[in-house]
C-alpha cells in the first residue's frame, strides 16, 4: 500500500462533499432548489449559501486571508439565518459561483499552509485552531450538509445517493419502506 498525504486526503474528501452538494441542484427548478422541505426551512440553495460563508470564515479570515466579497452573515451585518435561504433576487448562478470561488480560495489556503499552521477563528474570542483541525471540521460540516441535501433532494423527486448515476445506492425496492414500517410497528408492540 502506498503512503498517502494526510492533507491531500482531507482535501479530496472535502472536494467530494462539495461536488455532491452541487449535483443535488442539477435538473431542478428555481422553486425546488429554494423551497423549504423541513419544519426548520432546510433547502438546497440555502445549504450551498451557508457553506460558502463557512469556507470564507474558516479558510479565509481564520488564517488572515480574507475572502473577497465575504458574505454579510459572516461579518454580522445580516439578519440571523440569512445564510440558510436564498432571497428572490439572489440567483442560483450567483450563489453557486460564490461557493466555487470560496472553495478555490480555501484550496489556496490549504495548499499554502502546513497542517500545523495556526489560525484564529473570528468571533470566537480568538480561538486558535490548526489547519488540520479546521480542514477536518470542514470535511465533517460539508459532509453533514451533503447528507441534508440528499434527504431534501429525495423529498423533491426521489433522487438519492452520492453520485448522479446512483452507483452507490441499492436499486429501488418498492417493498422496502413497507418492510421498515412493519418492523417499526412490531417493535413498538414489543414483538420479536
Amino acid at each position: 500500500m502506498t503512503a498517502s498525504d494526510p492533507k491531500d486526503d482531507l482535501r479530496v474528501y472535502l472536494q467530494d462533499a462539495r461536488d455532491v452538494l452541487l449535483w443535488k441542484l442539477e435538473g431542478l427548478s428555481e422553486y425546488d432548489v429554494r423551497r423549504p422541505l423541513t419544519p426548520t426551512g432546510t433547502n438546497l440553495l440555502g445549504l450551498v449559501k451557508h457553506l460558502t460563508g463557512a469556507e470564507a470564515l474558516y479558510f479565509g479570515a481564520t488564517f488572515g486571508r480574507p475572502f473577497a466579497g465575504t458574505p454579510l452573515w459572516i461579518t454580522g451585518d445580516a439578519e440571523p439565518d440569512s445564510d440558510l435561504w436564498a432571497r428572490p433576487e439572489e440567483t442560483r448562478e450567483e450563489i453557486v459561483g460564490a461557493y466555487r470561488r470560496a472553495w478555490a480560495h480555501s484550496d489556496e489556503t490549504i495548499a499554502s499552509l502546513t497542517l500545523d499552521a495556526v489560525g484564529r477563528i473570528p468571533g470566537s474570542q480568538g480561538t486558535e485552531q490548526t489547519l488540520h483541525r479546521v480542514l477536518t471540521h470542514m470535511v465533517a460540516e460539508t459532509q453533514r450538509h451533503a447528507g441534508h441535501a440528499d434527504i431534501v433532494r429525495e423529498l423533491i423527486d426521489g433522487t438519492t445517493g452520492q453520485r448522479p448515476n446512483g452507483l452507490n445506492t441499492a436499486p429501488f425496492d418498492p417493498g422496502h419502506v413497507e418492510r421498515v414500517e412493519r418492523a417499526a410497528k412490531e417493535a413498538e408492540r414489543g414483538g420479536r
